[in-house]
Order: structure tokens, then C-alpha cells, then sequence
């Protein structure tokens, strides 16, 4: 989305950034440099750089990087022992119930499908639930009727957490097309990012027969950058991020906090 990575705060150990949605946090998949820590390399000449929490890349907010591996490790230690506090807003569905909801719901990640689900249940049961445990503090901060304005606490931090969650409630973010579609076995095998990509469009064609193949396929060296069709996949030139932002995190003697985004004011 070319949205600029801002430095909201610089200081000898710490450095706080507001993450744009659609840039990951580090090198992972189809990006190497275009990533936050490659370009506050690139751009402010600042390396090295070590990311204390992660954000998913449709995700935006408040993003806190150790500059030594020394204050790295001291965040990690703090975050493990849980105290640290985490806040991010979301826009979800409809009018979101007034109090703070817990959701204590075991969450289970399938990594081929690339999302999560929520288990809930007896862990005693005859079946045992597969997911880990899960806690997340929601409250609402506003809503016009359409929408609501959510504040989030994940009290854990397991992959889709709050979305998840927020699924599981019946008031999901209002854009999260990997878990507001409820047809979603069309997603299957595709990750978060690429099923929010297609959400605009009609699902990509599964083939009957995987052993099938097209002379494309052989038409091309898969290790050569210069062959012909052989741009990024996985984007329909839509891209739009997602309404989850995270917007303070606490610890012992310290607070980092990051600007609300423009989708959380509602218009009435």
C-alpha cells in the first residue's frame, strides 16, 4: 500500500514505530527487504533491530523494537512472565454488548489452512480439545449501530488471537474476509493475507486433479527472477488493512503508545 513506516518514538534501547497494514514485520514469504526492519534500514539508517512482539501484515499499530539484543531479551523476559499489557482496537459487526467480555476459548492453529479455529468444550471430555489456551478482555469503546468500536486485551498471544475471538463473540472485524466468510472452505491451504486478497473477488479455481499440470509449468526456471510470468501471487491488485490496530503496550515502569487510526472514528 506504499504507506510510509513512521518513528512515533527514538530512544538509545528502544525504538516505536506505527506499523502501515500490508508490509510484514521481517523477511518472510515473498518479501526479503520490503518489510518494517528492512526499511527503517533502508530509509533511517537503523540496524541492527530486534522486534519485540510481531503484528500479522494486514495488521497496523504500535510496533516496539529493541536496538541490542541485551533490552531484546529483557522485553522477552517481561512479556513471558506476563507483565507486560497489550491493547489494540478493532471495528467489528454490529453493536458489541456494553462491560468488559471475556472470551477463555482454546484457539487451535491449522497451519495448511492458514487460520484458526476456536475450540470450545471440556478439556476432560472424551475428546481433548487440540488448541492452546486462549484468553482475551474485550470492551467496547463506541458504536453507530452498524459497527463498533472494540478495545482489545489478549491476555495470551497465539496466532489470530483476537480475530478468532472476535468471531467466536458473533461480532467479527468488519473486514477480516479469512473469518467473516462463512463459506471458508474455499480458503483451504491459503494464508490469512492471500484469502483477504480474493475477498474481493471470487475464489481462485481448485483443480480435481493436483497431478495435473500445464507446460507453463515446464516453460520457466523457477530460480530465475528474469523469466517471463513470474510476478508475486497471491494479489488481484486490492489491497485494503485489516481493522485491528494495536495501540499501547505497558510493562514495569514503561508505556508505548501509537495514534488511533482514521476507521475508528464512526460516522453516525
Amino acid at each position: 500500500m506504499a504507506w510510509d513506516v513512521s518513528v512515533l518514538q527514538k530512544e538509545p534501547d528502544v525504538l516505536t514505530v506505527c506499523k502501515p497494514p500490508s508490509v510484514p514485520v521481517h523477511p518472510c514469504g515473498q518479501y526479503r527487504k520490503n518489510t518494517v526492519v528492512g526499511i527503517l534500514q533502508a530509509e533511517h539508517d537503523l540496524a541492527p533491530l530486534f522486534p519485540v512482539h510481531r503484528l500479522d501484515r494486514l495488521v497496523s499499530g504500535l510496533l516496539i523494537l529493541a536496538r541490542n539484543a541485551s533490552k531484546a531479551d529483557l522485553f522477552r523476559q517481561q512479556i513471558e512472565a506476563g507483565k507486560v499489557i497489550k491493547r489494540y482496537i478493532a471495528r467489528v459487526n454490529g453493536v458489541f454488548p456494553e462491560g468488559e467480555q471475556v472470551v477463555d476459548v482454546n484457539i487451535n492453529y491449522n497451519a495448511s489452512a492458514g487460520r484458526s479455529t476456536a475450540e470450545s468444550g471440556d478439556s476432560l471430555g472424551d475428546t481433548p480439545l487440540k488448541g492452546k489456551a486462549a484468553c482475551t478482555k474485550f470492551t467496547r469503546i463506541s458504536t453507530n449501530g452498524t459497527h463498533s468500536i472494540v478495545l482489545c486485551e489478549p491476555i495470551t498471544g497465539r496466532t489470530h488471537q483476537i480475530r478468532v475471538h472476535l468471531q467466536y463473540t458473533g461480532y467479527p472485524i468488519a473486514n477480516d474476509m479469512l473469518y467473516l466468510c462463512e463459506h471458508v472452505t474455499h480458503r483451504e491451504g491459503m494464508s490469512a493475507d492471500r484469502a483477504a486478497a480474493y475477498s474481493h473477488h471470487s475464489p481462485p479455481p481448485v483443480s480435481s486433479d493436483k497431478s495435473e499440470s500445464s507446460s507453463e509449468d515446464f516453460s520457466i526456471d523457477p530460480m530465475c527472477t528474469n523469466c517471463p510470468n513470474l510476478a508475486p501471487k497471491g494479489y488481484e491488485g486490492h489491497e485494503e488493512g485489516l481493522w485491528l490496530h494495536c495501540v499501547r503496550y505497558s510493562g514495569p515502569g514503561w508505556t508505548y503508545e501509537c495514534p488511533y487510526p482514521d476507521w475508528a472514528t464512526l460516522s453516525l
